[in-house]
């Protein structure tokens, strides 16, 4: 499960953060300062830390400093209240990933949050992901069972990347669009179809998936 750790000292703003990113699927913890923000980070394994830049003890442009002085590479997107582009851009240079300026919509943040961790974890080129009899091999682009090659489209192959790279996650159907189909304007049923033809390919019994899963309501989450 990807773990996320919350740097806010507003305690309304950060259980509103914690909600709404656990709802999302994620493993939240939630710091108020910057000094415990440091010890957090350093002792944990995390994959993205949200940072408010406005935080006793140390404030958020400190904390990003030493947390990148010291080596550590977890993706931060800082939480800003300001609107001064000197300060973003300081930022920026300090290693932060990315920043969201306050007050922000929930929709641009998971936004936000899934475009940093999707670049914060590339697919090493000749990395192979198994899972059942099945083989996807990443530089080559093609997908196996036992060795034999399974014909799969462009689309296909992409959908399947983004479920094995959220893996455990649930995804909505706007998150796959986004995330596979971008720019272009389709809409959900498309996912289903290619989800569907996805099983016919990968699954052991398509009628009842064990690595595509359905999620009532939500949308689809990848087991393997």
């Amino acid at each position: 499960m990807t773990r996320i750790l919350v740097v806010e000292d507003e305690p309304a703003i950060a259980a509103g953060l914690v909600e709404d990113l656990t709802f999302e699927g994620y493993a939240v913890e939630a710091i108020a300062d910057g000094i415990g923000a440091i010890s957090a980070a350093r002792d944990c394994a995390f994959d993205l830390i949200l940072l408010d830049v406005m935080l006793p003890g140390k404030d958020g442009l400190q904390v990003c400093r030493e947390l990148r002085r010291g080596g550590l590479t977890t993706p931060i997107i800082l939480l800003t209240a300001r609107s001064l582009e000197a300060e973003k851009v300081l930022g920026l240079r300090l290693g932060a990933d990315d920043y969201v300026t306050k007050p922000f919509g929930s929709e641009e943040l998971r936004a936000r949050i899934e475009a940093v961790l999707r670049r914060s974890r590339p697919v090493a080129p000749a990395e192979v992901f198994r899972f059942g009899d099945i083989a996807v091999d990443f530089l080559r682009c093609e997908v196996s069972r036992d060795g034999a090659l399974i014909e799969v489209t462009a689309v296909e192959f992409k959908l399947l990347s983004a479920f094995i790279r959220s893996r455990g996650r649930v995804l909505s159907r706007q998150q796959l669009l986004d995330m596979v189909w971008a720019d272009t304007h389709c809409g959900e049923r498309v996912v289903d179809s290619h989800v569907a033809n996805l099983r016919k390919k990968i699954e052991p019994d398509p009628s009842a998936p064990r690595h595509l899963v359905s999620v009532r309501s939500l949308g689809y989450r990848f087991d393997g």
